[in-house]
Order: C-alpha cells, then sequence, then structure tokens
C-alpha cells in the first residue's frame, strides 16, 4: 500500500515538475495548471524558442498582433478564426500555436487537430512568457520592439518585462 501510494505522489510531483520548468513563476504556473485542458501537446517557451524549424501561429486578435508578435509568425485570430489563413501551410508541418497565456492557443490547437494538421503544440505560458524570458518580439513593421499587448490590466499581472500595451 505505502508503495502505491509512494508510486502516485512521484507521479502527480513529476507532473508538476515539468509544468514548473515550462514557466519560471510558480504563481503563474499554478494559474495555467488550473487555466488549461491540457488535452493539447505543449511545448514551454525554452524549448520553444530553440526550436527553427516550426512555424508559429498567433491565435490572440490582431490589435495585439500588430502591438508585438514572435517574428515570422503567422496571424490566425481567435473570435474570428479562420482555417484559410492558415491553409498555405502543410499539415505536417511542425506548428507551435501561441496565444497570450495559452488558453485561446489552446482552443485553436484543437480546431487545427480536427483539421488534419498533425504536428501541433500549444506554447505553455505564452507570449507572456516569452517576453518575461526576454525573447525579443516584433511590431507590425517587423522591428524589435518591447511593447507587448497584455490583453488586460487583470491579465497584464502575467507580463514582468517590457512596456505593457493595452489598446
Amino acid at each position: 500500500m505505502m508503495q502505491l501510494i509512494l508510486s502516485m505522489l512521484t507521479v502527480v510531483c513529476s507532473g508538476s515538475f515539468i509544468y514548473a520548468q515550462m514557466v519560471e513563476s510558480t504563481t503563474y504556473n499554478l494559474m495555467l495548471k488550473t487555466l488549461l485542458s491540457h488535452n493539447v501537446p505543449e511545448v514551454g517557451v525554452a524549448e520553444a524558442h530553440k526550436d527553427t524549424l516550426a512555424v508559429f501561429i498567433d491565435a490572440r486578435e490582431i490589435k495585439e498582433f500588430q502591438v508585438s508578435h514572435i517574428k515570422n509568425a503567422v496571424w490566425c485570430g481567435y473570435d474570428d478564426f479562420d482555417l484559410k489563413r492558415v491553409e498555405h501551410i502543410p499539415k505536417n508541418q511542425k506548428i507551435i500555436v501561441y496565444c497570450s497565456v495559452g488558453y485561446r492557443s489552446e482552443k485553436i490547437s484543437e480546431k487545427l487537430i480536427s483539421a488534419g494538421y498533425d504536428n501541433i503544440s500549444n506554447m505553455y505560458g505564452g507570449i507572456f512568457e516569452w517576453k518575461n524570458r526576454d525573447y525579443p518580439l516584433v511590431d507590425e513593421r517587423g522591428k524589435v520592439t518591447d511593447k507587448i499587448h497584455a490583453y488586460s490590466r487583470t491579465w497584464g499581472i502575467w507580463v514582468n518585462k517590457g512596456e505593457k500595451v493595452y489598446d
């Protein structure tokens, strides 16, 4: 019985450790663990940053994307998502979907998987964690920027670096 309990604790703790490694803040991680469904493959920001073969898809609204986004990211939107915006991407291409924190991108990842895309990951922690790690962002002209759309003042608490934009 004791061995069963220890085994269960190991599984639970190792899962928490994996998520803790994906974001630097314990409180941010706790929020993400409860907010997300974790029903699509996830990739940490540090791993995504190193990936030179993946196509990044931005699942935020256009005004957020225009403030800043990951270089060469393809915008697909969320409220008005349309598969036509990504149909030029091969269905077997490695794709990393992101949004502010990972919720909207998780939902878009589900839609892409349902549409036959088979190499999809949701970026755990989103563009907020990307900026918190000082990874570069570009504006709508492709120039490096320190600005980041923080979605709202409530959600902006998770952005620790950069110049927050709310409009």
